[in-house]
């Protein structure tokens, strides 16, 4: 049987950030430029008053206080309040477009971790809830510039995106497709956010992580992980949903529908998704004759901390330490496909040799993924 390992991993962020206070700025005056704007419909009670946001509503709802943007200006702007997909600085398409260089960016640091060169890898995979461009596919665009081998392709599969990919680079070692795996997933999930509604406007922020996966008897790095198993699912859901497509161009009234921006059904999915993620992680670990105190960590998708406390003290039990499922919303915000990944990346060090953990994300589909790994 053939054995995989994570050698490496890396993680980009753009330079544009936002704070909540900032966030709330904009916010809070678009709101009173919208109430005056429509007084006297609010006053004869055709349309609700839009109501301000805060700082602490918001760290209270989610546990962040900080992300960083794609652009952070166009957030601010009360003319748009939409982020704005950075040009390249030369205007060709011979350059890196903005989410394929963030992947890149990413890239490089994992690969430097593995101690291997990008043209060792024969398959990447570019991973994230939403595409900058349909085609040509942006894996194909980092491979060309990263100068990995073999082939490369995408895949969209909301929050669960990285977990979906790294299960896909596993299962193309183990079958002998591969022997050396990039999983890239550059999420720019800010551009697909309606900065004007106060429930979902601070909820993600933009990130890149990437991820070296090699057959283990291959590995020169000085750090491995082995992925003991892997498992997913999914069942059909609404309750998260965008309709951001083709229908953008063609539809003269969709450009502020509020159904092209990211929407979703809180409590529904609060209700649904949470008893499928701990029952999903349940099963898993009873296939493997395991029980949740078998692991040391559970890197959980980065959603929001009400959701992430919730799911890790049903499979517990009891209220969870810090160490048993780390957060990094406070920094990052909800960055999709990423957070399992961007947790894993800064809360891995301390295990020791033999220590296992759990890699899991969850989301809109719905979608769960995970990856039970030990240190080696």
């Amino acid at each position: 049987m053939v054995d995989v390992v994570i050698t490496g991993t890396g993680l980009h962020v753009p330079e544009s950030k936002i704070t909540n206070e900032e966030l709330v700025l904009a916010f809070n005056e678009h709101v009173d430029q919208f109430n005056a704007e429509h007084k006297a419909d609010i006053e004869a009670g055709l349309m609700p008053a839009k109501q301000h946001s805060s700082a602490a509503f918001i760290e209270k709802a989610s546990g962040i206080k900080e992300r960083h943007l794609v652009d952070a200006s166009g957030v601010m702007d009360l003319n748009r309040m939409m982020s704005s997909m950075p040009e390249n600085a030369h205007g060709d398409n011979d350059t890196p477009s903005f989410q394929a260089q963030m992947g890149i960016n990413a890239a490089h640091q994992a690969l430097k971790s593995a101690g291997i060169e990008a043209s060792e890898i024969d398959q990447l995979v570019c991973t994230s809830a939403i595409m900058q461009r349909a085609f040509p596919a942006m894996g194909i665009e980092v491979q060309h510039h990263l100068g990995t081998s073999g082939s490369a392709f995408d895949m969209v599969m909301g929050c669960s995106s990285a977990t979906y990919g790294l299960i896909a680079g596993v299962n193309a070692i183990k079958s002998g497709n591969a022997d050396r795996v990039l999983m890239v997933n550059p999420e720019i999930f800010s551009t697909m956010v309606n900065f004007r509604d106060r429930d979902s406007h601070f909820i993600f922020g933009d990130i890149a992580t990437a991820v070296v996966l090699e057959r283990a008897d291959l590995a020169k790095g000085k750090e491995k992980w082995l992925i003991k198993n892997t498992k997913q699912s999914t069942q059909y859901s609404n309750n998260i949903r965008s309709n951001y497509g083709p229908m953008t161009r063609i539809d003269d009234d969709s450009l502020f529908r509020d159904d092209m921006f990211f929407v979703q059904e809180g409590r529904k999915v609060f209700k649904e998704l949470l008893p499928l993620v701990t029952s999903f992680i349940s099963e898993q670990l009873e296939d493997l004759n395991m029980s949740v105190s078998d692991l040391s960590r559970m890197w959980l998708h980065q959603a929001n901390i009400n959701m992430n406390m919730f799911a890790a003290k049903k499979l517990l039990g009891r209220e969870p330490e810090f160490e048993e499922a780390p957060t990094v919303l406070e920094k990052y915000g909800n960055t999709a496909g990423a957070g399992s990944v961007v947790a894993f990346h800064h809360h891995r060090d301390d295990l020791k040799v033999g220590q296992q953990g759990l890699i899991c994300s969850f989301g809109a589909g719905y979608s769960i993924g995970s990856l039970l790994v030990e240190k080696q």
